[in-house]
């Protein structure tokens, strides 16, 4: 049956001038004259029968019905891309887009994908960074690896996830800060600067009283968002780190980092890898979440 869909060329035309609100604009974009944007978004509304923009003094603005189809045209048009990509880039194999939470992906799992390319040659990665929850069905991820706590995963609505590794934090510095010693306390580790990472601002108190330590500084120092910056920070000697140790497994191989107090906290948030439940699962994900349970030594799916 013959589908009832209008032009690609009109369709990202439209996408281009609603995005911008300018016809000008969308055809410097395109590399198309003013006119010829223009005809083509006239015989899209003639296609629709419906008006998509109005004109100002000031230019064009899009209708409602203009609004609520460029959003839907816009997805579409980046799935129609993404599409693409993947077909040009086939080789035989199957294909996973993955969203990942940064400092993993850069740490943890992008240094390990020289392995799963040896065991899956056929198979292609995309990620990109992903930090929050999100729904499926508006994106074309096929999986995530998120950082969150047991709770968090389950109130992931439509979700499926399987557990890959513990967020376990441990105190960590350069050699090199004044004032620290090998094999130190915890009491002397409160009388360090420390650094805090912002999306885990409880996380030297809670070690301090876990360690049954009074640390009244123990929520003062500077704050970083990543555990790749706040693990940085400690490289160059600004205090001791409180980070998972699976993240800095190389600055500790070299030296850089040292571990300033054998006490590990087990962390509230864990690493998962999460798929939507409704999708069926195809061979691209099925490899590459048993690869990443192997390199993880994990297993056990989260309701």
């Amino acid at each position: 049956m013959r589908r009832r869909i209008p032009s690609t060329q009109a369709l990202a035309c439209f996408e281009a001038a609603a995005r911008h609100e300018s016809y000008t604009r969308a055809a410097q974009e395109l590399a198309l004259s003013q006119g010829a944007v223009s005809r083509q978004i006239a015989a899209l509304e003639d296609y629709l029968g419906a008006r998509l923009f109005r004109r100002t003094r000031h230019g064009v603005v899009l209708t409602a019905c203009g609004a609520d189809y460029a959003r839907q045209a816009e997805r579409l048009l980046a799935s129609l891309e993404r599409a693409t990509l993947d077909a040009a880039a086939y080789h035989g194999g199957g294909t996973l887009t993955l969203g990942a939470v940064a400092t993993f992906a850069t740490r943890w799992l992008l240094p390990r994908m020289p392995r799963l390319a040896a065991r899956h040659p056929e198979l292609i990665i995309h990620m990109e960074t992903r930090t929050r929850p999100f729904m499926f069905g508006d994106t074309d991820f096929d999986a995530a690896i998120y950082a969150g706590t047991p709770e968090q995963v389950r109130n992931w609505a439509g979700t499926r996830a399987t557990l890959l590794l513990r967020e376990d934090v441990l105190p960590v510095c350069s050699p090199d800060l004044p004032g620290y010693r090998p094999g130190a306390t915890p009491a002397e580790i409160a009388r360090l600067p420390l650094l805090q990472q912002s999306t885990r601002p409880y996380g030297w108190r809670q070690w301090f009283d876990a360690a049954g330590v009074a640390a009244p500084d123990a929520l003062r120092g500077p704050r970083y968002e990543l555990f790749s910056m706040t693990a940085m920070a400690a490289v160059h000697g600004a205090g001791v780190a409180l980070v998972p140790r699976i993240l800095i497994e190389d600055e500790l191989a070299r030296g850089d980092l040292v571990v300033a107090c054998d006490r590990m906290l087990p962390g509230e948030r864990n690493y998962y890898l999460v798929a939507p439940a409704q999708r069926e699962e195809g061979v691209a994900l099925r490899q590459f979440r048993e690869w990443l349970l192997d390199e993880a030594g994990a297993d056990g799916e989260v309701g």
